[in-house]
């Protein structure tokens, strides 16, 4: 029998100070079974700073050829791609000739080394590639609760996270912004 994911529950309030969005998000997210909290609490935040309209999870990493989030539109065609983690060079690529718009959050210990090796080849494409704090995303992660509220405030390169639990601010990098 194959495990199941496990279920949370976020209501949050969103203030995105940088482009004057304000939204109340109840989301509910699947954890995969192989995925951390901390990877799903950087999808997470991804949703929170390019909250729009037609934004939606994907099955994530139950269906590989899908990024993270993405917006399609009415026709169907993928207007917004965006995944978390450290893809392959390929899977990138390939998301830009199916997507008008990519972005990469990139967040774990591995995130130097992997855009020092990638680097030269992902600036040849139209994406946008940003890198979290590892020690940051772990703080978050700690806060999590299978229900919860929570308050994001996104100002200038940072989100500012309170919770029940805690709080914690989150910064990242702009490696590559087209």
């Amino acid at each position: 029998m194959a495990i199941k994911p496990t279920i949370y529950k976020f209501r949050i309030s969103l203030s995105d100070i940088n482009r004057n969005y304000y939204d109340t998000l109840n989301l509910t997210i699947a954890q995969h079974p192989s995925e951390t909290v901390e990877r799903m609490m950087v999808r997470v935040l991804a949703y929170c700073i390019n909250a729009q309209e037609s934004l939606e999870f994907t099955k994530g990493l139950s269906a590989i050829e899908e990024p993270d989030i993405w917006v399609k539109t009415l026709d169907d065609q993928i207007s917004l791609w965006i995944d978390v983690g450290e893809p392959a060079f390929e899977r990138v690529k390939k998301a830009t000739r199916l997507a008008k718009e990519v972005k990469l959050y990139s967040f774990n210990s591995k995130s130097d080394v992997w855009w020092d090796q990638g680097q030269s080849k992902l600036q040849q494409l139209a994406i946008s590639v940003y890198r979290l704090k590892w020690e940051e995303v772990q703080s978050l992660a700690a806060l999590v609760a299978r229900t919860m509220d929570l308050s994001v405030t996104i100002t200038g390169d940072s989100a500012y996270v309170a919770t029940e639990q805690g709080e914690c601010e989150l910064g990242w990098v702009n490696l590559q912004v087209t």
